[in-house]
């Protein structure tokens, strides 16, 4: 009687052990065929968009875009992302990192705002980033600007200063505070402040 039951405990354990196998590679299944449907139903944390509203000072350009969906990153948003955030001394347009993007989310977020980022500079040609270092000694010859990793902004209904202590908070890279410029800086970089 008692090897009957140690017998039926191990079969038992080993069906759970099958069970708990079988479940695993079918959800691993199934992210590989549908990753987005198993993010949205493993990680009902996550947001299921992410989005942004900007306004380019110098263009006087508006956008608000849906640029993360579903675990994906929206192409034709980020190219508009792009548009909006392009140099707008030259005209030239180049790619803005989507961490940039998420950090800045992330920032809105944490303000608790429902604004829009009014932008004095997204990407910066090498042309006119040199220009402005040349005419302003506190702009950086290598500045992340130029590889669409930094932004320079400010949040209407939110202070500078506390702009800066949210982004210092976020250890998310770097950040700049310009309260006689009336911007706040943040980077992808590596982490530091001034």
């Amino acid at each position: 009687m008692i090897v009957r039951s140690e017998q039926k405990r191990k079969r038992s354990a080993g069906a759970l052990t099958r069970r708990a196998f079988l479940k695993t590679g079918m959800l691993a299944l199934a992210g590989a065929l549908c990753p987005q449907a198993l993010m949205g139903s493993l990680c009902p944390m996550l947001p299921y968009e992410k989005a942004l509203s900007f306004y380019n000072l110098h263009t006087g350009e508006k956008l608000e875009t849906v640029y993360w969906s579903e675990g994906l990153y929206d192409l034709t948003a980020l190219s508009d992302i792009n548009q909006l955030l392009r140099d707008f001394r030259t005209g030239d347009v180049k790619p803005i990192d989507t961490g940039l993007l998420d950090l800045l989310h992330s920032l809105h977020n944490l303000m608790g705002s429902r604004g829009i980022f009014h932008v004095v500079s997204g990407y910066r040609s090498p042309e006119t980033n040199a220009f402005l270092r040349k005419n302003d000694g506190g702009v950086a010859g290598r500045s992340l600007h130029m590889k669409g990793k930094a932004v320079d902004f400010s949040l209407p209904g939110c202070s500078l200063k506390t702009l800066h202590k949210a982004a210092v908070k976020l250890q998310g890279g770097g950040v700049g505070y310009y309260p006689a410029l009336g911007f706040v800086h943040v980077d992808i970089g590596r982490v530091r402040y001034w």
